[in-house]
Protein backbone atom coordinates (compact mmCIF):
# COMPACT_ATOMS: atom_id res chain seq x y z
CA UNK A 1 0.00 0.00 0.00
CA UNK A 2 2.48 2.51 0.69
CA UNK A 3 3.62 1.97 -3.22
CA UNK A 4 0.90 2.62 -4.08
CA UNK A 5 0.33 5.86 -2.29
CA UNK A 6 3.50 7.18 -3.29
CA UNK A 7 2.65 6.47 -6.78
CA UNK A 8 -0.74 8.98 -6.09
CA UNK A 9 1.45 11.21 -4.41
CA UNK A 10 3.55 11.85 -7.54
CA UNK A 11 0.02 11.88 -9.87
CA UNK A 12 -0.53 14.61 -6.33
CA UNK A 13 2.27 16.31 -7.69
CA UNK A 14 2.29 15.96 -11.29
CA UNK A 15 -1.47 17.58 -11.04
CA UNK A 16 -1.13 20.76 -8.92
CA UNK A 17 0.48 23.22 -11.04
CA UNK A 18 -1.96 22.58 -13.90
CA UNK A 19 -5.21 22.04 -10.89
CA UNK A 20 -7.28 24.92 -12.39
CA UNK A 21 -7.33 23.84 -16.09
CA UNK A 22 -9.30 20.48 -15.26
CA UNK A 23 -12.65 20.94 -12.86
CA UNK A 24 -15.24 18.25 -13.20
CA UNK A 25 -17.21 20.30 -10.62
CA UNK A 26 -19.01 19.34 -7.86
CA UNK A 27 -18.24 17.08 -5.69
CA UNK A 28 -15.39 15.72 -7.35
CA UNK A 29 -13.46 19.08 -7.86
CA UNK A 30 -10.70 19.95 -9.78
CA UNK A 31 -7.55 17.37 -10.79
CA UNK A 32 -5.54 17.77 -7.93
CA UNK A 33 -8.00 17.52 -5.55
CA UNK A 34 -9.11 14.50 -6.83
CA UNK A 35 -5.57 13.14 -6.43
CA UNK A 36 -5.18 14.54 -3.11
CA UNK A 37 -8.18 12.32 -1.99
CA UNK A 38 -6.98 9.39 -3.64
CA UNK A 39 -3.43 9.86 -1.97
CA UNK A 40 -4.93 10.29 1.20
CA UNK A 41 -7.63 7.20 1.21
CA UNK A 42 -4.24 5.05 0.20
CA UNK A 43 -2.53 6.45 2.90
CA UNK A 44 -4.67 5.84 5.55
CA UNK A 45 -4.50 1.67 5.07
CA UNK A 46 -0.96 1.78 4.41
CA UNK A 47 -0.37 3.32 7.42
CA UNK A 48 -2.79 1.12 9.39
CA UNK A 49 -0.71 -2.01 8.13
CA UNK A 50 2.61 -1.10 9.00
CA UNK A 51 1.40 0.10 12.71
CA UNK A 52 4.30 3.20 12.43
CA UNK A 53 3.57 6.84 11.43
CA UNK A 54 6.78 9.18 10.98
CA UNK A 55 7.16 11.02 14.11
CA UNK A 56 6.49 14.55 12.82
CA UNK A 57 9.00 17.72 13.05
CA UNK A 58 8.66 21.45 14.03
CA UNK A 59 7.65 22.36 10.68
CA UNK A 60 4.62 19.27 10.11
CA UNK A 61 3.51 20.40 14.18
CA UNK A 62 3.33 24.15 13.46
CA UNK A 63 1.13 23.45 9.82
CA UNK A 64 -0.83 21.41 12.47
CA UNK A 65 -1.12 24.58 14.92
CA UNK A 66 -2.39 26.82 11.88
CA UNK A 67 -4.52 24.77 10.86
CA UNK A 68 -5.96 24.27 14.24
CA UNK A 69 -5.69 28.42 14.83
CA UNK A 70 -7.75 29.17 11.87
CA UNK A 71 -10.73 26.20 12.37
CA UNK A 72 -11.08 27.94 16.42
CA UNK A 73 -11.32 31.48 14.37
CA UNK A 74 -14.65 30.32 13.55
CA UNK A 75 -15.68 30.96 17.20
CA UNK A 76 -15.84 34.70 16.09
CA UNK A 77 -15.56 34.84 12.59
CA UNK A 78 -17.85 37.84 10.90
CA UNK A 79 -18.37 35.39 7.66
CA UNK A 80 -19.05 31.87 9.05
CA UNK A 81 -20.11 30.72 5.62
CA UNK A 82 -17.00 31.67 4.07
CA UNK A 83 -14.47 30.18 7.28
CA UNK A 84 -16.56 27.34 6.16
CA UNK A 85 -15.46 27.42 2.78
CA UNK A 86 -11.99 28.22 3.90
CA UNK A 87 -11.00 25.60 6.33
CA UNK A 88 -11.97 23.04 3.81
CA UNK A 89 -9.63 24.31 1.45
CA UNK A 90 -6.98 24.84 3.75
CA UNK A 91 -7.16 21.23 5.02
CA UNK A 92 -6.54 19.93 0.95
CA UNK A 93 -3.85 22.03 0.43
CA UNK A 94 -1.62 21.17 3.92
CA UNK A 95 -2.50 17.60 3.35
CA UNK A 96 0.65 17.21 0.69
CA UNK A 97 2.83 18.29 4.02
CA UNK A 98 2.35 15.38 5.70
CA UNK A 99 1.90 12.80 2.30
CA UNK A 100 5.34 13.87 1.58
CA UNK A 101 6.64 13.97 5.50
CA UNK A 102 5.58 10.34 5.88
CA UNK A 103 6.28 8.39 2.02
CA UNK A 104 9.07 10.23 0.69
CA UNK A 105 11.90 8.35 2.68
CA UNK A 106 14.73 8.64 0.22
CA UNK A 107 16.73 11.59 -1.70
CA UNK A 108 15.31 9.28 -4.83
CA UNK A 109 11.70 10.28 -3.81
CA UNK A 110 12.57 13.67 -3.72
CA UNK A 111 13.94 13.59 -7.07
CA UNK A 112 10.59 12.06 -8.13
CA UNK A 113 8.84 14.53 -6.76
CA UNK A 114 10.78 17.46 -8.47
CA UNK A 115 10.27 15.48 -11.51
CA UNK A 116 6.55 15.80 -10.91
CA UNK A 117 6.24 19.34 -10.07
CA UNK A 118 8.21 20.33 -13.41
CA UNK A 119 6.57 17.66 -15.27
CA UNK A 120 3.22 19.26 -14.34
CA UNK A 121 4.77 22.88 -15.06
CA UNK A 122 5.31 21.30 -18.42
CA UNK A 123 1.65 20.54 -19.10
CA UNK A 124 0.34 24.04 -16.96
CA UNK A 125 3.03 25.95 -20.12
CA UNK A 126 1.55 23.91 -22.76
CA UNK A 127 -1.81 24.53 -22.19
CA UNK A 128 -1.24 28.26 -21.84
CA UNK A 129 0.67 28.52 -25.31
CA UNK A 130 -2.34 26.57 -27.06
CA UNK A 131 -4.82 28.86 -25.69
CA UNK A 132 -2.79 31.67 -27.02
CA UNK A 133 -3.30 30.10 -30.75
CA UNK A 134 -6.46 28.79 -29.90
CA UNK A 135 -9.52 30.65 -32.47
CA UNK A 136 -10.85 31.96 -29.34
CA UNK A 137 -8.21 33.96 -28.06
CA UNK A 138 -7.23 35.08 -32.09
CA UNK A 139 -10.69 36.41 -32.38
CA UNK A 140 -11.46 38.37 -28.91
CA UNK A 141 -7.80 39.81 -29.74
CA UNK A 142 -7.15 38.91 -26.17
CA UNK A 143 -3.85 40.72 -24.41
CA UNK A 144 -3.57 38.72 -21.35
CA UNK A 145 -3.51 34.90 -22.25
CA UNK A 146 -3.47 31.80 -19.31
CA UNK A 147 -4.56 28.39 -19.67
CA UNK A 148 -8.48 27.71 -19.58
CA UNK A 149 -8.98 27.86 -15.76
CA UNK A 150 -6.16 29.72 -14.85
CA UNK A 151 -5.46 33.24 -13.12
CA UNK A 152 -2.76 34.98 -15.17
CA UNK A 153 -1.11 35.80 -12.31
CA UNK A 154 -1.28 32.67 -10.77
CA UNK A 155 -0.15 30.95 -13.44
CA UNK A 156 2.86 32.92 -14.03
CA UNK A 157 3.77 32.35 -10.56
CA UNK A 158 3.37 28.56 -10.83
CA UNK A 159 5.48 28.50 -13.69
CA UNK A 160 8.39 30.57 -12.03
CA UNK A 161 8.32 28.38 -8.97
CA UNK A 162 9.36 25.93 -11.38
CA UNK A 163 11.99 27.38 -13.36
CA UNK A 164 14.55 26.78 -11.17
CA UNK A 165 13.82 23.19 -10.02
CA UNK A 166 13.76 22.46 -13.66
CA UNK A 167 17.62 23.89 -14.17
CA UNK A 168 18.46 21.66 -10.89
CA UNK A 169 17.40 18.52 -13.01
CA UNK A 170 18.54 19.70 -16.41
CA UNK A 171 22.18 19.89 -14.35
CA UNK A 172 21.39 16.59 -12.52
CA UNK A 173 19.66 14.06 -14.77
CA UNK A 174 21.98 11.43 -15.88
CA UNK A 175 19.63 10.14 -19.15
CA UNK A 176 20.20 12.83 -22.18
CA UNK A 177 16.58 12.82 -22.94
CA UNK A 178 15.24 14.12 -18.90
CA UNK A 179 18.43 16.58 -19.38
CA UNK A 180 16.92 18.12 -22.69
CA UNK A 181 13.12 18.09 -21.05
CA UNK A 182 14.17 19.96 -18.05
CA UNK A 183 16.05 22.19 -19.79
CA UNK A 184 13.27 22.98 -22.54
CA UNK A 185 10.78 24.29 -20.42
CA UNK A 186 12.87 27.56 -19.28
CA UNK A 187 11.94 29.12 -23.16
CA UNK A 188 8.72 27.19 -22.86
CA UNK A 189 7.94 28.26 -19.71
CA UNK A 190 9.26 31.77 -20.16
CA UNK A 191 7.33 32.29 -23.28
CA UNK A 192 3.87 31.04 -21.07
CA UNK A 193 5.00 33.58 -18.45
CA UNK A 194 4.92 36.57 -21.41
CA UNK A 195 1.81 35.66 -22.40
CA UNK A 196 0.09 36.43 -19.22
CA UNK A 197 1.31 40.09 -19.29
CA UNK A 198 1.82 39.67 -15.77
CA UNK A 199 4.01 41.73 -14.20
CA UNK A 200 4.35 40.47 -10.62
CA UNK A 201 5.03 36.93 -12.63
CA UNK A 202 7.67 39.02 -15.17
CA UNK A 203 9.80 40.30 -12.60
CA UNK A 204 9.69 36.92 -10.46
CA UNK A 205 10.58 35.21 -13.71
CA UNK A 206 13.72 37.66 -14.12
CA UNK A 207 14.51 36.26 -9.96
CA UNK A 208 13.84 32.85 -10.95
CA UNK A 209 16.03 32.66 -14.09
CA UNK A 210 18.78 34.53 -12.52
CA UNK A 211 18.70 31.30 -9.78
CA UNK A 212 18.64 29.17 -12.92
CA UNK A 213 21.69 30.67 -14.67
CA UNK A 214 23.75 29.92 -11.22
CA UNK A 215 22.43 26.40 -11.24
CA UNK A 216 23.48 25.79 -15.14
CA UNK A 217 26.75 27.59 -15.13
CA UNK A 218 28.30 27.09 -11.60
CA UNK A 219 31.79 25.56 -12.14
CA UNK A 220 31.46 26.02 -16.10
CA UNK A 221 32.85 29.24 -17.15
CA UNK A 222 32.69 28.66 -21.09
CA UNK A 223 28.54 28.39 -20.05
CA UNK A 224 29.37 31.70 -18.59
CA UNK A 225 30.57 33.41 -21.78
CA UNK A 226 28.25 31.93 -23.92
CA UNK A 227 24.66 32.99 -21.99
CA UNK A 228 26.61 37.08 -21.20
CA UNK A 229 26.45 37.16 -25.02
CA UNK A 230 23.46 34.63 -25.59
CA UNK A 231 20.66 36.08 -22.90
CA UNK A 232 20.59 39.57 -24.99
CA UNK A 233 19.54 38.12 -28.14
CA UNK A 234 17.16 35.27 -26.15
CA UNK A 235 15.49 38.43 -24.58
CA UNK A 236 15.27 40.55 -27.41
CA UNK A 237 13.59 38.31 -29.36
CA UNK A 238 10.82 36.74 -27.04
CA UNK A 239 10.53 40.78 -26.85
CA UNK A 240 9.79 41.10 -30.43
CA UNK A 241 7.57 38.07 -30.55
CA UNK A 242 5.30 38.20 -28.20
CA UNK A 243 2.19 40.42 -29.08
CA UNK A 244 2.40 44.27 -28.72
CA UNK A 245 0.02 44.89 -25.82
CA UNK A 246 1.85 42.57 -23.87
CA UNK A 247 5.26 44.32 -24.50
CA UNK A 248 3.30 47.31 -23.51
CA UNK A 249 1.68 46.18 -20.60
CA UNK A 250 5.27 44.91 -19.36
CA UNK A 251 6.78 47.87 -20.05
CA UNK A 252 4.41 50.23 -17.39
CA UNK A 253 6.68 48.31 -14.57
CA UNK A 254 8.75 51.03 -14.23
CA UNK A 255 6.21 53.56 -13.20
CA UNK A 256 4.16 51.92 -11.61
CA UNK A 257 6.75 50.87 -8.96
CA UNK A 258 8.22 54.35 -9.06
CA UNK A 259 4.31 55.77 -8.52
CA UNK A 260 1.29 53.65 -9.47
CA UNK A 261 -1.13 52.52 -7.13
CA UNK A 262 0.07 49.02 -8.55
CA UNK A 263 -3.21 48.01 -10.45
CA UNK A 264 -5.44 48.99 -7.04
CA UNK A 265 -3.61 47.02 -4.65
CA UNK A 266 -2.81 50.19 -2.72
CA UNK A 267 -6.73 51.07 -2.09
CA UNK A 268 -7.31 47.46 -1.50
CA UNK A 269 -4.41 47.26 1.55
CA UNK A 270 -5.45 50.36 3.01
CA UNK A 271 -8.81 48.95 3.39
CA UNK A 272 -7.32 45.46 4.46
CA UNK A 273 -4.92 47.87 7.31
CA UNK A 274 -7.95 49.28 8.74
CA UNK A 275 -9.94 45.80 8.88
CA UNK A 276 -6.58 44.52 11.02
CA UNK A 277 -6.98 47.58 13.58
CA UNK A 278 -10.36 46.53 14.14
CA UNK A 279 -9.29 43.05 15.12
CA UNK A 280 -5.27 43.03 15.52
CA UNK A 281 -4.87 40.01 17.93
CA UNK A 282 -7.11 37.36 16.31
CA UNK A 283 -8.22 38.60 13.75
CA UNK A 284 -11.62 38.34 11.71
CA UNK A 285 -12.24 34.70 11.02
CA UNK A 286 -10.45 32.48 7.76
CA UNK A 287 -11.83 33.63 4.50
CA UNK A 288 -13.27 36.86 5.86
CA UNK A 289 -10.94 39.32 4.18
CA UNK A 290 -13.28 40.64 1.83
CA UNK A 291 -16.17 40.99 4.19
CA UNK A 292 -13.99 42.43 7.11
CA UNK A 293 -12.10 44.92 4.23
CA UNK A 294 -15.63 45.60 2.95
CA UNK A 295 -14.39 45.29 -0.65
CA UNK A 296 -16.10 44.15 -3.62
CA UNK A 297 -17.14 39.90 -3.13
CA UNK A 298 -14.32 38.96 -5.90
CA UNK A 299 -11.65 41.00 -4.24
CA UNK A 300 -8.37 39.78 -2.68
CA UNK A 301 -5.95 40.97 -0.43
CA UNK A 302 -3.32 40.90 -3.33
CA UNK A 303 -0.65 40.50 -0.02
CA UNK A 304 -0.17 37.19 1.77
CA UNK A 305 1.02 38.41 5.16
CA UNK A 306 -2.04 41.19 5.08
CA UNK A 307 -4.49 38.30 4.05
CA UNK A 308 -3.06 36.36 6.82
CA UNK A 309 -3.06 38.98 9.84
CA UNK A 310 -6.56 40.03 8.55
CA UNK A 311 -7.87 37.10 8.93
CA UNK A 312 -5.79 35.23 11.83
CA UNK A 313 -4.70 38.69 13.50
CA UNK A 314 -1.09 38.81 14.78
CA UNK A 315 -1.28 35.30 15.79
CA UNK A 316 -1.72 33.73 12.19
CA UNK A 317 0.93 35.43 11.26
CA UNK A 318 3.39 34.72 13.72
CA UNK A 319 2.44 31.20 13.06
CA UNK A 320 3.23 31.80 9.16
CA UNK A 321 6.77 33.52 9.75
CA UNK A 322 7.33 30.73 11.85
CA UNK A 323 7.01 28.07 9.22
CA UNK A 324 8.77 30.05 6.89
CA UNK A 325 11.64 30.63 8.54
CA UNK A 326 12.13 26.66 9.42
CA UNK A 327 11.75 26.32 5.46
CA UNK A 328 14.90 28.33 4.95
CA UNK A 329 16.61 26.51 7.79
CA UNK A 330 15.79 23.07 5.70
CA UNK A 331 17.01 24.40 2.37
CA UNK A 332 20.17 25.73 4.16
CA UNK A 333 20.82 22.37 5.47
CA UNK A 334 21.15 21.28 2.15
CA UNK A 335 24.02 22.11 -0.54
CA UNK A 336 25.21 22.36 -3.58
CA UNK A 337 23.02 23.32 -6.30
CA UNK A 338 20.02 21.39 -4.99
CA UNK A 339 20.70 24.39 -2.42
CA UNK A 340 20.44 27.05 -5.16
CA UNK A 341 17.60 26.02 -6.41
CA UNK A 342 15.64 25.86 -3.21
CA UNK A 343 16.61 29.05 -2.05
CA UNK A 344 15.95 30.24 -5.57
CA UNK A 345 11.93 28.52 -5.43
CA UNK A 346 11.67 29.93 -2.09
CA UNK A 347 12.97 33.43 -2.46
CA UNK A 348 10.62 33.65 -5.63
CA UNK A 349 7.65 32.43 -3.86
CA UNK A 350 8.72 35.34 -0.96
CA UNK A 351 8.33 38.02 -3.52
CA UNK A 352 5.31 37.38 -4.92
CA UNK A 353 3.66 36.86 -1.34
CA UNK A 354 3.95 41.10 -1.54
CA UNK A 355 1.96 41.37 -4.41
CA UNK A 356 -0.59 38.06 -4.34
CA UNK A 357 -2.53 35.91 -1.81
CA UNK A 358 -0.38 32.46 -1.65
CA UNK A 359 -1.15 30.61 1.47
CA UNK A 360 -4.46 29.27 -0.50
CA UNK A 361 -2.43 27.74 -3.22
CA UNK A 362 -1.41 23.91 -3.31
CA UNK A 363 1.80 25.18 -5.04
CA UNK A 364 2.81 27.11 -1.65
CA UNK A 365 2.24 24.05 0.34
CA UNK A 366 4.36 21.71 -1.61
CA UNK A 367 7.14 23.69 -2.40
CA UNK A 368 7.57 24.12 1.45
CA UNK A 369 7.15 20.28 2.21
CA UNK A 370 9.62 19.06 -0.20
CA UNK A 371 12.10 22.10 0.72
CA UNK A 372 11.73 20.73 4.55
CA UNK A 373 11.84 17.10 3.22
CA UNK A 374 15.52 17.85 1.55
CA UNK A 375 16.50 19.60 4.69
CA UNK A 376 15.52 16.02 6.60
CA UNK A 377 17.12 14.22 4.29
CA UNK A 378 21.03 16.51 3.88
CA UNK A 379 20.78 15.31 8.44
CA UNK A 380 19.69 11.07 7.65
CA UNK A 381 21.90 10.67 4.90
CA UNK A 382 23.81 13.84 3.10
CA UNK A 383 26.19 11.58 0.77
CA UNK A 384 23.10 9.73 -1.02
CA UNK A 385 21.49 13.42 -1.31
CA UNK A 386 24.42 14.75 -2.34
CA UNK A 387 24.89 12.09 -5.09
CA UNK A 388 21.19 12.17 -6.32
CA UNK A 389 21.56 16.18 -7.10
CA UNK A 390 25.13 16.14 -8.20
CA UNK A 391 26.11 17.42 -11.89
CA UNK A 392 25.97 15.14 -14.14
CA UNK A 393 29.33 15.00 -16.36
CA UNK A 394 28.00 14.14 -19.49
CA UNK A 395 24.97 13.32 -21.56
CA UNK A 396 24.33 10.20 -21.61
CA UNK A 397 22.42 7.77 -23.58
CA UNK A 398 21.53 5.05 -21.40
CA UNK A 399 18.09 3.99 -20.92
CA UNK A 400 15.72 5.88 -18.53
CA UNK A 401 15.99 4.19 -15.00
CA UNK A 402 12.39 3.58 -13.55
CA UNK A 403 11.48 5.75 -10.76
CA UNK A 404 12.71 4.63 -7.02
CA UNK A 405 10.11 3.27 -5.26
CA UNK A 406 11.49 2.97 -1.35
CA UNK A 407 9.83 -1.19 -0.80
CA UNK A 408 7.38 -1.32 1.95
Amino acid sequence: MRRVTRALLLLFAFAIPWEYSLDLGEPFGNVARIAGILALLAAIPAVAYTGRVRSPGAFQCLVLVFFLWFCMSYLWTIDPAATLVKLRGYFQEIIVVWLIWEFAGTPADLRNLVRATVAGSWVLAILTLAAFRSPESIAAGLVRIAAFGQDPNDLARFLDIAFPLAALLAETERHWMLRLLALGFLPVGLAAVLLTASREGFVAALIALAGSAIVLCRGHAARIVAATFALPIVFAGFWLAVPSGIAVRLATIPAELSGGDLNQRINIWAAGWRAFARAPLAGSGAGSFVAASRLAQNDTAHNTALSLVVAGGLCALLIAMLLVALAVHAALQTRGLLRIALVTALFVWAVTTLVATVEENRITWLLLALIVLAGRLAGENPGALAAQFSPAPRLSFTPVPPLAVQPD
